[in-house]
């Protein structure tokens, strides 16, 4: 996909691990979900070896590519540049985005997750493309969070910064228009597609709900 660096006009995001992937394999859920709606894809391999990874990565942005989505890959920068990934995305844990802009000087887009107010005046969220509020609702698939944001939570933040806004975290067809509403310029979703036995529907029904908001 050519978006030119700053931008991100992406509205649903599908963050990806294979094994979140319970009914079909993650391959053919990508697909499915871009079918359906999902216009960027990240993916979230925490349990395998680079090597293992930078395979899947290959195979995902390679399907991705006919569909002219973007492959955003999580906490791996090797990853990141060996596959020509559209971009990273880390957490406070992981390797900060100005070390990122620092190694990977070409790169088109780092995502950082946000979990308190006081990292929003960081040289780290400065470095930063666009932001993960992280968990707007707590969810059993991420469990080293600090702070449930809420809707106040996105709110307050929109206010706080010009930074895209990602909001994730027990998303879903009943909140993502309230939660667009709240200030969030896009939703990320896991469960919600990743364990459905029919991820088209599910990310189309994201999508419309998204589009309503």
């Amino acid at each position: 996909m050519n978006v030119s660096n700053k931008q991100f006009p992406f509205k649903l995001y599908l963050v990806l691990s294979e094994e979140a992937c319970i009914h079909k394999h993650f391959l053919q859920v990508a697909e499915e979900a871009v079918k359906g709606g999902v216009d960027v894809v990240q993916l979230r391999e925490k349990n395998c070896d680079t090597l293992v990874f930078q395979q899947k990565a290959l195979k995902l942005k390679e399907l991705l590519e006919t569909y002219d989505v973007p492959l955003i890959i999580n906490d791996n920068l090797e990853v990141a540049i060996n596959v020509n990934a559209y971009g990273i995305h880390v957490g406070t844990s992981d390797i900060p985005p100005s070390k990122v802009a620092q190694l990977w000087t070409k790169t088109p887009c780092i995502g950082y997750s946000i979990e308190d107010l006081d990292q929003l005046t960081t040289r780290e969220t400065a470095a930063a493309d666009y932001l993960g509020i992280s968990p707007v609702f707590k969810t059993s698939t991420k469990t080293d969070t600090i702070i449930e944001w809420g809707l106040e939570g996105i709110n307050k933040i929109k206010s706080l910064t010009d930074k895209p806004l990602v909001a994730i975290g027990n998303m879903n067809a009943k909140n993502v228009q309230e939660v667009i509403q709240a200030g969030a310029d896009c939703i990320a979703v896991v469960s919600a597609i990743c364990a459905s036995a029919h991820p088209v529907k599910a990310a189309e029904q994201l999508r419309n709900e998204i589009e309503k908001a």
